[in-house]
This record gives C-alpha cells, sequence and structure tokens, in this order.
C-alpha cells in the first residue's frame, strides 16, 4: 500500500499489476507455502488508497483470477474493466505438455464470468504458437477457441527453444515456416477481435486517460476498458481525465470521440 500511495504522490493516475503469477501473492511470504495474504485482499486493500484513479489487472492467470475478485472489481471506485488473462494454447493436449495449472474450460467459465457482470469489459490473451508437439489439429483447435470466445484481442508469441528448458528436449517441433504461418493467422484474428470490441463501443460515454507523446501530430489515451483513442496533438491533455464520447473508427484503426461537458479531473 505505501508504494501505491507514493505512485500516487508523484501525479501518476493509473497502476497496472503486472508480473508473473501475480495471483499467487502472498503465497510464501515469511517461509511459509501458504498465503498469508490473497491477491483479492490486495485488490480490496488498493481499492482503499487515496489518489489513484485507475488501477489495472494484467497478466493473472486463469486459475487465480476468481470469481470474488471479478465481481469486486465490477462494482470498484478504481479498478477498470480490463483484464489481459493469459491462455497459451486452446488445446488441453498442449496446455498438458506446458504443463499449465488450468485447462481451457477455466478460460471459458472466466470470460463467461467477466462479461456476465462486466459486458463493455476489454479482455486481452496471450497465446503461444508452435510449442513442440503442436499439430496442425492442436493449433485449430486454438485458433477455432478464440474465434468463438467473446475477447477482445491477442498478444500472439512465436515458440522459440531456449537451452536448459523441458521444452527445448521435447519431440515434434514445428518447423519455423509454420510457427511463422500459425502466428499470422492469429495476428489476423486479433486484428478482427479488436476492430469488433472497438465497434461495440461506438457511442458509448467513456473516460480517457491521455499519454505524453506527440505522435506525428497526434495524442493518444485509453478509455477505462482500453479503447486507444486520438485526438490533435494538445499539451493541456496530458495525464488528464476526460468524458468523451466514442463516435468512429479511423483509418489507422483508433477511435475518434466528442468531449462531453467539462473534464472528469484535469
Amino acid at each position: 500500500m505505501k508504494n501505491a500511495a507514493e505512485i500516487s504522490a508523484q501525479n501518476i493516475k493509473e497502476i497496472v499489476l503486472t508480473g508473473v503469477n501475480i495471483g499467487d501473492y502472498g503465497k510464501g511470504e515469511f517461509g511459509n507455502k501458504k498465503h498469508e495474504h490473497t491477491f483479492y485482499e490486495l485488490v480490496q486493500a488498493l481499492d482503499k488508497v487515496e489518489g489513484i484513479e485507475r488501477l489495472r489487472i494484467s497478466s493473472i492467470e486463469p486459475n487465480l483470477l476468481r470469481n470474488e475478485t471479478i465481481e469486486f472489481v465490477s462494482q470498484s471506485r478504481t479498478f477498470v474493466p480490463h483484464f489481459h488473462i493469459p491462455l497459451q494454447s486452446g488445446s488441453d493436449d498442449i496446455l498438458k505438455l506446458m504443463r499449465r495449472r488450468y485447462l481451457r474450460n477455466v478460460y471459458t467459465e472466466r470470460v463467461a464470468k467477466i462479461r456476465e457482470v462486466m459486458p463493455h469489459a476489454c479482455i486481452g490473451v496471450d497465446v503461444i504458437v508452435g510449442f513442440p508437439g503442436e499439430t496442425d489439429e492442436h493449433f485449430l483447435e486454438t485458433y477455432n477457441f478464440l474465434n468463438e470466445l467473446e475477447i477482445s484481442y491477442l498478444h500472439v508469441f512465436t515458440y522459440s527453444e531456449r537451452d536448459n528448458t523441458p521444452a527445448a528436449e521435447m519431440p515434434g517441433a514445428v518447423p519455423a515456416n509454420v510457427r511463422a504461418k500459425r502466428s499470422k493467422m492469429l495476428r489476423g484474428l486479433s486484428v478482427k477481435k479488436r476492430r469488433a470490441f472497438y465497434e461495440s463501443q461506438i457511442g458509448t460515454t467513456r473516460t480517457v486517460l491521455f499519454e505524453g507523446e506527440n505522435k506525428e501530430g497526434y495524442i493518444h489515451g485509453f478509455t477505462e476498458n482500453y479503447v486507444k483513442v486520438k485526438a490533435p496533438w494538445n499539451p493541456e491533455l496530458v495525464n488528464t481525465l476526460h468524458e468523451v464520447t466514442l463516435t468512429k473508427i479511423d483509418e489507422d484503426g483508433l477511435v475518434r470521440f466528442n468531449f462531453v461537458n467539462e473534464p472528469v479531473l484535469a
């Protein structure tokens, strides 16, 4: 909590919770293998820290994202409706080879729960292609699973061998050109998913936090549910929150908007 308060004091308006197995927060503290604290308790405590405008949960594995956390976020003062949840594969066979602690039915359940309490939420997915043993059938399982799932975008990673890892010794290496083809297919699916999500948000009123970089005469920002917007560069907008109505998607695939009354926060 001290770190969060210190960050807030520096006029930083958004904090992203990320890392390796963040849902295991509190496990192993003080040499104890059991949880002294839980991720849910962390989320509850952070929501009470004064001065923080936004908190995002990123890179939390589906087995560690509990329904109680999802429900809390849906009613939170500061946590926003955006989750980034690693999947890695839509094939249970490959998930087992990867030694993941979940199967795809768990992922389906988490997405369904988020959609139930936050229909407008943004859901991002990490996925790996070309893991040893991934056949064409396994890859199509992943592609079809993600195509049918109500998610918003993908981060696609192409498997690459690393020395001294169990995977590097596994049989069934996928040729590099096949890995590249599969990666391209999933990136194309990500473009389709993001576009559909953005289109679903047109006409809604959201709050945008603007960033500080001048990119070719434009300033960019993100809504609470992670829709990326753009507007002509205006330094007065940097690090400010504004209520806007999303109006259209431009040629770059970003969203244009109209301001609603006065800034929510400046």
